[in-house]
């Protein structure tokens, strides 16, 4: 199966304060290792054989990107939105990943397509298990969704495999507009799955059930063993992690 790829680079309309305090346009061109942070997760995906194409979706406004093999389109309001107007034009088998996971390695792309296309699901997220951010020594914390078989970690690696996954795209631009009204949010999920998982009590089977039955489409995840996948740049302790770490690659 040949992957086609989207790069989420663009911002919300407030800026980003890490961006801000290193002096950079956006977060995507944050300095890491001699370069800008976006150009390691282009160089990544460009060494991944099951990937066909790269397309960068970024504020016009941005600057330039590296020379390569990709494509940039205009990134919409918000995250969500930048993937439903992509996923339009594009559409699957797609991957989507971010510019601020630098430290994404090509054999945890490939491992994680490799899983994706043999499930039986639409959508697909990558993710980790708790103890798996903290292999390396000296990483920082990450944020946790802890279920009742424990906890875990987001990637920012997914994959869309079929035309369904358009619906799984807009139930997150519903929850993506509700992020600061958690009353309505809960109500989107599901007030008895929502006060489950506040309670440690949802394992993530039942999540993924959920989350089906209220998209209609199938989900599924990817636990990845690579302890660098977890670890994206939000704040300054992240960056000076990613810093070390492809500073000594």
């Amino acid at each position: 199966m040949k992957w086609q790829a989207l790069v989420l680079a663009g911002e919300r309309p407030e800026g980003d304060a890490l961006a801000k305090a290193e002096g950079a346009p956006t977060k995507a061109f944050i300095e890491i290792a001699g370069k800008p942070m976006i150009a390691h997760v282009l160089e990544t995906l460009s060494a991944v054989g099951d990937i066909a194409s790269i397309t960068v979706s970024l504020s016009p406004s941005a600057p330039a990107l590296p020379d390569g093999p990709w494509r940039r389109i205009a990134s919409a309001a918000g995250p969500s939105a930048s993937v439903a107007q992509a996923f339009q034009t594009i559409g699957p088998p797609l991957l989507v990943t971010t510019a601020d996971n630098p430290m994404m390695r090509p054999q945890t792309v490939d491992t994680f397509l490799a899983e994706a296309a043999s499930l039986d699901a639409t959508a697909i997220a990558g993710i980790a298990r708790e103890e798996t951010a903290t292999k390396i020594e000296g990483a920082p914390q990450r944020s946790v969704m802890r279920f009742r078989d424990g906890g875990v970690n987001g990637c920012n690696l997914f994959a869309l495999r079929t035309t369904e996954a358009a619906a799984v795209i807009a139930f997150w631009q519903r929850l993506e507009g509700l992020r600061k009204r958690p009353l309505a949010l809960a109500a989107q999920i599901g007030p008895l799955i929502a006060a489950r998982f506040l309670a440690g009590k949802l394992d993530l089977a039942e999540a993924k059930a959920a989350l089906a039955r209220k998209t209609g489409a199938p989900v599924g995840t990817v636990t990845l063993s690579d302890p660098l996948a977890p670890h994206d740049v939000d704040k300054p302790a992240h960056l000076a992690f990613a810093r070390r770490i492809l500073g000594a690659a």
